[in-house]
């Protein structure tokens, strides 16, 4: 069998250090979620995960930043980032043939795991097999191939949002040195968990589920309301070039925000620098809407996938 390299998406991982939005941020992104799918799109993955709790969708989250650092999962490292070589602050921008490697990157591999979910390939009994079973992908039996589908796919539509998961300048922060609150730390760590967690007020589970509440309420009758249709414009899973250029459009919207907001000074605004303060008050917005942003927006995806299968 094919490796197969689009539910990882679901999931959500990086490098050491580097977990897009570390593990509470694609718990509340799988909250969301699990708040405006559909009945059978609830149905269908409680079924396959073998789930029938509310978690069933955060439970598995952050499943792919554990798997790619074993044998069997190293081949989907590159599945959790796009490298956008532009040049923030100056001129942000995703170009795929440029910026997608040939191991691959974010944006095929949500199109590819979402081909493979739509196709259905798999029995019923296969498919009802616990998803974060950590198990071979090259050769390995279809059940498992499926299950691991599911984890990687949720992770990448979390990963997908945060902005320095689509810049490949200092490997996407990693290796710009930052301060926060006095400990030593860099640029794409911060993003991915401290300011997250300076939102939530902390990294626990409990921590995902108040925080997605709260987005859930701003999405319903707050500040997201009027914004949410627009989130989800020209979704489409109808062929792996609506796919592509959905996931695409997604990278490219998170690249805009290294210009914008993570490097807005240059480099040298921030290296070097505790970052605790008026840099973390000044993103907090923009973490908060992407999070709920990839949270409606993974809604939507299942949907789609589950209405088209």
């Amino acid at each position: 069998m094919a490796r197969f390299a689009a539910l990882v998406l679901l999931s959500a991982a990086a490098l050491p250090g580097a977990m897009a939005w570390g593990a509470m941020g694609h718990e509340t992104i799988a909250y969301i979620a699990s708040n405006y799918v559909g009945s059978a799109t609830e149905t269908y993955f409680q079924g396959l995960l073998g789930d029938t709790s509310a978690d069933y969708l955060a439970s598995v989250a952050a499943w792919a930043d554990s798997y790619r650092y074993t044998t069997a999962g190293s081949f989907s490292s590159p599945y959790h980032y796009i490298d956008a070589n532009d040049n923030p602050p100056s001129t942000c921008g995703v170009d795929l043939d440029r910026d997608c490697g040939d191991e691959g990157c974010v944006v095929r591999a949500l199109q590819n795991y979402t081909t493979i979910l739509l196709d259905q390939k798999a029995t019923n009994a296969n498919l009802q097999i616990a998803a974060k079973m950590v198990i071979h992908v090259s050769k390995a039996k279809e059940s498992e191939d499926w299950n691991e589908n599911i984890n990687m796919e949720s992770q990448f539509a979390g990963d997908i949002g945060q902005p320095l998961h689509c810049e490949a300048l200092e490997v996407g922060g990693n290796d710009i040195d930052v301060e926060y609150d006095g400990d030593d730390t860099n640029l794409h760590a911060i993003w991915d968990s401290n300011i997250p967690e300076s939102i939530s007020g902390g990294s626990s589970l409990t921590s995902a589920k108040s925080w997605s509440a709260t987005l859930i309420k701003e999405i319903d009758s707050g500040d997201y309301k009027s914004q949410a249709a627009g989130w989800v414009s020209g979704l489409s899973v109808g062929s792996s070039d609506d796919q592509t250029s959905t996931a695409l459009k997604w990278a490219t919207e998170s690249n805009a925000y290294v210009c914008s907001t993570v490097l807005k000074g240059g480099v040298s605004a921030v290296e070097n620098q505790d970052l605790s303060g008026a840099y973390t008050t000044a993103a907090q917005p923009v973490v908060d809407l992407q999070i709920a942003k990839q949270g409606y927006r993974l809604a939507k995806w299942l949907d789609a996938i589950v209405a088209g299968m």
